[in-house]
């Protein structure tokens, strides 16, 4: 690639794109909140969610110096990351938190992505970490699930219109910040009644002696004001 070739493509994925219209942003919105809302189109569209989920325990647990053995995604929508290294301790408490949060912390460095116009960037980003994410995959379904997502964000970027780039761009982030507000509704629902096992926040309460509900109320704080900050950035409010 000779240095002309290179210099497009530099800013072509990390230079600015402009501001799509406020209507192609709300229709994108509404569009999110109506897939989110509905139990038929949530229970397929929660796989998204699931690899964004189980991508936060994986990332945080590197970062924290743990080992990560492998990541697995099932058809249920459920996952679970198998990660090795000192039990207890700061790195297995991040681990453990990172889950719940992670669809909302995606979904707000991504509307703060949108905002400065970098819309090629956020959408090679995500195809970067989904491509990351795959090497760690330790079933079928969860190798075909960041598969199939990681060439829609590769094709849409690559073969796709600005404004097609753009609409998608913002329905994924909005799909992040509107999706991860249910799923801690939902644990909060089966662990009322019993249905919930060994989850995240029943782990983090033993191992800080701090309730599971306070770690149920993170969860939820974390969803919600990132959904609000999130918003407001896409809204350019």
């Amino acid at each position: 690639m000779d240095s002309t070739s290179a210099t497009e493509l530099w800013d072509r994925v990390f230079g600015t794109q402009p501001d799509p219209s406020q209507w192609l942003v709300a229709i994108t919105g509404l569009i999110a909140l109506a897939i989110v809302t509905s139990r038929l189109t949530w229970r397929l569209a929660r796989n998204a969610i699931t690899i964004a989920h189980e991508g936060g325990h994986g990332v945080v647990a590197l970062l924290s110096g743990r080992r990560l053995d492998g990541i697995r995604l099932h058809s249920d929508t459920s996952g679970l990351t198998v990660s090795r290294g000192k039990p207890t301790g700061l790195g297995m408490i991040l681990t453990a938190a990172a889950g719940y949060t992670a669809p909302s912390l995606l979904g707000l460095g991504g509307a703060w992505l949108l905002a400065a116009g970098h819309i090629t960037a956020l959408l090679w980003g995500a195809t970067a970490l989904l491509v990351a994410m795959l090497v760690m995959i330790r079933n079928a379904y969860g190798a075909l699930s960041v598969v199939v997502t990681g060439a829609t964000f590769l094709l849409v970027s690559w073969l796709t219109e600005p404004e097609v780039q753009a609409a998608f761009a913002y329905g994924v982030v909005w799909f992040l910040l509107l999706g991860g507000v249910r799923p801690p509704f939902e644990l909060q629902r089966k662990r009322r009644f019993g249905q919930a096992g060994d989850s995240d926040p029943d782990q983090l309460a033993r191992l800080t002696n701090v309730p599971a509900a306070l770690w149920m109320f993170l969860f939820h704080a974390v969803s919600l004001c990132s959904l609000i900050g999130g918003g407001r950035w896409l809204l350019d409010l």
